[in-house]
């Protein structure tokens, strides 16, 4: 990457970061491109040259977020954790990452931003898939999920799992779910009846 390259990437960065910070806060509608090249110390035109449009902008902020968050899911499944260790904080980012989509979603008209939906898709179909099979891989490989577990089987109730402790951090329950979160990964890895307890 040369001088100009590196320069217009931070450029980019910096109008993502603040892009964030306003859309997050005050929803798609109320921010301007103004606001944001203001805060991000560009030109208006700096961000329509880049970007298009402010849909455009608000999109490619999005991914970008995702892909951040992704490298902290990353970051956690490499880290030297044990499995359910790095279960329990997999789980609390991303119930705490559904309620904030779910609260932005929110402030989006869709006849705005007509693709963002099948792009989010597309997003969780590959790189989110791709992610979540090394999670089981590596599960099966410390003794943490049965060998004949599918990846699609696993996926399904991993997701049951992580809806309902988003629909508790939703509802402003994060203490409780905080407090009771090595109640539920000893449920989430063995059941009811608890480890051994069952041979």
């Amino acid at each position: 990457m040369n001088g100009y390259e590196r320069r217009k990437q931070k450029k980019i960065d910096q109008i993502y970061n603040v892009s964030q910070q306003l859309f997050f806060k005050h929803g798609f509608s109320k921010v301007s491109v103004n606001e944001i090249a203001q805060m991000a110390n560009v030109s208006p035109a700096t961000i329509y040259n880049y970007f298009g449009t402010k849909e455009r902008l608000y999109a490619d902020m999005l991914m970008d977020w995702m892909d951040k968050q992704l490298e902290l899911y990353e970051d956690i499944l490499q880290s030297g954790l044990s499995f359910p260790d790095k279960t329990k904080k997999l789980m609390l980012l991303e119930a705490k990452n559904l309620k904030m989509l779910s609260e932005e979603f929110l402030n989006v008209p869709s006849s705005e931003l007509g693709g963002l939906s099948e792009m989010m898709e597309s997003y969780s179909g590959n790189q989110v898939m791709r992610f979540f099979i090394k999670f089981v891989a590596m599960g099966k490989q410390e003794g943490f999920i049965h060998q004949d577990q599918t990846e699609e089987t696993t996926l399904l109730y991993f997701t049951m799992f992580k809806k309902e402790l988003g629909r508790q951090w939703e509802a402003g329950n994060q203490e409780l779910v905080h407090r009771s979160m090595d109640v539920l990964m000893e449920l989430f890895f063995f059941g009811l009846v608890g480890q051994g307890r069952g041979s």
